[in-house]
């Protein structure tokens, strides 16, 4: 088990961080069950007038199937750079604004929290608004995999969008990231 990005790693992962540069613990890839108050405290500050928090869950039903559980893989240090790249567009879109983002990976069953997004920020309608954005971007760019499994059948997804699938199994990392290896540093 491991947490990237948070308080504990495994030697791999903690070594990446170009000079030593930490990355300050609100933006992690776990295979850890996510604390949602844990999640939330890291944004908690005297200036924020409101926190928002988006829960992802597995769900029973997609599409017309039923869902046993779901696999969820990530490129963990790119992942955790892109969740931090979207906490740094969300302080630009919303000044005064700050998130913090945790995505659990492995095996989940229905109900289980696949991602806790929270952001402060002085006013609310920032807060959604920034919250919002967050999920819709994780979505987009962030190199986070999902296996659904159900009674029939599983399949790889092949992106948080759900617009590429692998049916001859799981994606290949090296494509998405030909450059990287597992151990190298984030820029």
């Amino acid at each position: 088990m491991f947490s990237y990005g948070g308080s504990k790693c495994d030697f791999l992962y903690c070594k990446i961080l170009k000079g030593g540069r930490r990355l300050s613990g609100r933006f992690v890839i776990t295979e850890e069950p996510i604390v949602i108050g844990d999640v939330v405290k890291k944004v908690e500050r005297r200036e924020a007038g409101a926190i928002t928090t988006f829960i992802g869950t597995v769900r029973e039903w997609t599409n017309g199937k039923k869902t046993l559980y779901l696999e969820y893989e990530a490129y963990a240090p790119m992942a955790v750079g892109m969740l931090s790249q979207i906490g740094e567009e969300i302080s630009e879109k919303w000044p005064g604004a700050i998130a913090a983002i945790t995505h659990r990976i492995g095996r989940l069953d229905i109900s289980d929290a696949a991602v806790v997004i929270a952001v402060s920020s002085p006013h609310r309608k920032a807060a959604y608004e920034a919250n919002e954005y967050a999920i819709d971007r994780i979505k987009q760019i962030v190199p986070i995999w999902k296996k659904e499994h159900w009674e029939d059948g599983e399949s790889w997804i092949g992106d948080q969008l759900e617009t590429t699938a692998y049916p001859k199994g799981k994606p290949d990392i090296e494509a998405v990231a030909p450059n990287r290896k597992r151990g190298a540093d984030i820029d």
